[in-house]
């Protein structure tokens, strides 16, 4: 099956003992069915998810247990390097200035350019550096796939001198440094002109090395947890929630905006944390007793504790919340993000990573503070989801997301881009039909998260953890009963 972090994927098991060599179901006993997500799977300890068979009414059915693996094909990447000696002289004055041109054939025998390297100045036996390519780009993931090499001099107005080319394959330059791999430089041309031509010099393989390219699953298998908090605009400009008009109108029944948003992506996330408890804030809002003004409260009312059981309890916690606190303002983002910055900065060995999904219907009144919040948090093991709700103009949001242009405080950019936002009002569906349209936006704003995830791990060089040993079942032993 084809895998996405950010979709829902629900499977459903069924279990039947076979009776006879009908194709119709319903000649066979029904044992049972288990219903399941991808993301359940993927997500559990070792991609090995135990559940209870169900479907009988009254009966227990047993158990079954899922594995998934990731296929592993095509995900290397090669760093060679190669140097040349005795190169034809091409220029009048001096040497050759030698680069090589990399190319991998097509299936209708075309070739494509996947590499070049640098151009070294004045000399005939050059040393290229190292450069890494996927095997993907190099020969699609085929190892006898014939790869061209051309050799030029390099020209200052872009008229480069042919000197000559070779061929080879993967799996010849996977031997490494050997005789195997000295190719001669051949010159077409000139081998039909001149009878003595021997080549236009040679060039060697130094070195080889795969490197095998980590996925977001290598982590989560090995056992990396994702937290997801929640935080949710408490502010006046959302409207009285007693009023249908209001953002936050509790309609007995259908889900306001922030409650679609919040279940759309946080049924997706839930997957990934294995003990399902979610720190739920609320920011903008005049709490009980003596009315102060907090950007981070707690939704169930409990500042030690903050943690909602699943996406159920938060959405308890926020509908308790809205009866209970006034709403007010301004709309400040930065306590929350540093909120969750805190705990992201206690955990920087890969074990964890934080996500935080923003709920606001927009205008934001410390853009300086939340800027800084950002560039700060870019450093850490979280991303930041923003949804906006209603009607407002959403301009300072998109330049958080900071797609087109990185974000950046008092000269400093943010070291990654961890921010996505998406507008709630691009995913209403004029039908009503609710489902098509939360996936819609959940595929949206998770899209970026896996590659996100993997910045962070790649610049701080966290390498995934092993996964547990495979599940071995306990043998039983059948005791005869004399």
């Amino acid at each position: 099956m084809d895998y996405f972090f950010e979709e829902r994927e629900n499977l459903r098991f069924d279990f039947y003992d076979v009776d006879s060599k009908s194709p119709n179901l319903s000649k066979h006993d029904f044992l049972g069915q288990m219903f399941c997500t991808l993301g359940e799977i993927v997500g559990s300890q070792g991609s090995r998810l135990e559940k209870s068979i169900v479907g009988i009414p009254g009966k227990k059915c047993g158990t079954v247990i899922v594995t998934a693996e990731e296929l592993g094909c095509c995900r290397d990447s090669v760093l060679m390097q190669f140097c040349a000696n005795k190169l034809d002289k091409k220029d009048f004055f001096g040497k050759s200035d030698p680069f090589l041109v990399f190319h991998r054939s097509n299936e209708d025998g075309s070739f494509t350019i996947c590499h070049k390297t640098e151009v070294v100045k004045n000399t005939l036996n050059p040393v290229w550096q190292a450069f890494k390519i996927s095997v993907r780009a190099l020969c699609n993931g085929d190892y006898d796939r014939t790869i061209k090499v051309e050799v030029y001099d390099w020209d200052r107005d872009g008229s480069h001198d042919f000197i000559g080319e070779f061929t080879t394959s993967y799996r010849e330059l996977s031997r490494g440094q050997s005789q195997f791999n000295v190719y001669e430089v051949i010159n077409p041309k000139k081998k039909g002109k001149k009878k003595k031509y021997v080549n236009s010099g040679t060039v060697t393989l130094l070195s080889f090395l795969i490197e095998t390219e980590v996925s977001f699953l290598d982590y989560i298998k090995g056992g990396t947890q994702i937290n997801f908090t929640v935080a949710i605009d408490f502010t006046a400009s959302n409207g009285n929630p007693l009023q249908p008009t209001s953002l936050h109108y509790m309609n007995p029944y259908q889900l306001n905006a922030y409650g679609m948003a919040l279940r759309a992506v946080g049924e997706i996330i839930q997957d990934y944390d294995s003990d399902k408890m979610f720190p739920a804030l609320g920011f903008g809002a005049r709490l009980p007793p003596d009315g102060r003004v907090s950007h981070e409260f707690a939704l169930n009312g409990n500042p030690q504790n903050p943690y909602c059981h699943g996406i159920d309890g938060v959405m308890e916690a926020y509908y308790r919340s809205l009866k209970s606190v006034q709403l007010y303002g301004p709309t400040n983002f930065a306590p929350v993000i540093n909120h969750v910055a805190r705990y992201a900065a206690s955990v920087k060995d890969g074990s964890q990573y934080f996500v935080l999904l923003i709920i606001t219907d927009g205008v934001i009144s410390d853009m300086a503070q939340t800027k800084e919040s950002i560039v700060n948090a870019s450093k850490l093991p979280m991303s930041i989801i923003i949804v906006g709700v209603g009607p407002a103009e959403f301009d300072a949001m998109e330049e958080l997301d900071g797609d087109v242009v990185r974000i950046s405080s008092r000269g400093r950019f943010a070291e990654r881009d961890i921010v996505q936002f998406v507008p709630f009002r691009d995913y209403i569906d004029r039908s009503g039909n609710h489902v098509l349209s939360m996936a819609r936006l959940a595929k949206d704003v998770l899209a970026e998260i896996p590659e996100q995830f993997l910045s962070y791990m790649r610049v701080r060089g966290i390498k995934p953890s092993p996964a547990p040993p495979p599940y071995t079942p306990p043998i039983h032993v059948l005791q005869t009963q004399i």
